[in-house]
């Protein structure tokens, strides 16, 4: 088992980033589309060693109403408004998608995270666009990890029957909350805090915590695992747990 452990976003300097952690999930893709060029030399910057994520642009899973938006400096025009986001198989949607994937092979991304939000709740209709737009967007280059925020996780059949669609998509959780629907080669772990609601940013999680994480860790099948910190603490919690769980951290 290979567990790497980063941060959701480069919590300090990009020299230092690079020199304390494996792995990064960049969080700027989600807001914009950035340029290919600018990804490709951020990619030099990292050794040979080092692995790159990303979070997927929210035009793909996000409808044009979400307030997400008022951070980005574009987005779809509003008569594509039924036609984009919430992974609608669509041919707009779609290319939206290719859009993505142009900027997951500049950065050379292991895992792409998709991240619905809670608005896109379990239905039959969302059921079946996400299994159709994900057999469609899945083609191997990199994995997809598909993150369900609001009830899905008390649909965990319908989410395994969705990332069964590929070897190459995955369930993505916070492993305080749910377990996997299914566990495949590649694991990927975010952690946004311990709460009541689904994030609680503002935690610091504690020595305890942390054990019982690398429990867990150590008892998944994936042979590839990704424990990426999602909270204001994010720094110093990926670095104890690293000192924590060291017999398996690359």
């Amino acid at each position: 088992m290979q567990v790497y452990v980063g941060c959701c976003g480069f919590c300090v300097g990009r020299s230092k980033y690079f020199s304390t952690f494996r792995t990064v999930e960049l969080q700027e893709t989600f807001y914009e589309l950035p340029p290919v060029e600018r990804l490709s030399s951020l990619r030099e910057l990292g050794d040979g060693g080092f692995v790159f994520n990303m979070k997927a642009w929210q035009g793909v899973t996000h409808s044009l109403d979400s307030p997400t938006w008022r951070r980005a400096r574009w987005r779809p025009p509003e008569e594509l408004r039924d036609r984009v986001g919430l992974l609608r198989p669509t041919r707009e949607n779609l290319e939206l998608w290719d859009e993505v994937v142009k900027r997951a092979r500049a950065i050379g991304a292991r895992v792409v995270v998709l991240q619905t939000p809670p608005s896109f709740g379990f239905s039959e209709e969302n059921f079946r666009n996400a299994r159709e737009f994900l057999r469609t967007a899945a083609t191997g280059e990199f994995v997809i990890g598909w993150e369900p925020r609001g009830d899905w996780l008390e649909r965990l059949e319908y989410v395994r029957r969705v990332v069964e669609v590929s070897d190459s998509v995955i369930h993505v959780v916070d492993p305080f909350r749910s377990k996997p629907a299914v566990e495949k080669e590649v694991g990927y772990f975010r952690l946004h805090g311990i709460g009541s609601g689904e994030v609680n940013y503002r935690y610091k999680y504690t020595d305890e915590d942390l054990s019982k994480l690398c429990e867990f860790i150590r008892s998944t099948s994936s042979r590839e695992v990704y424990v990426m910190f999602n909270n204001v603490w994010m720094l110093q919690d990926a670095q104890r747990f690293r000192d924590i769980c060291s017999d398996v951290v690359v």
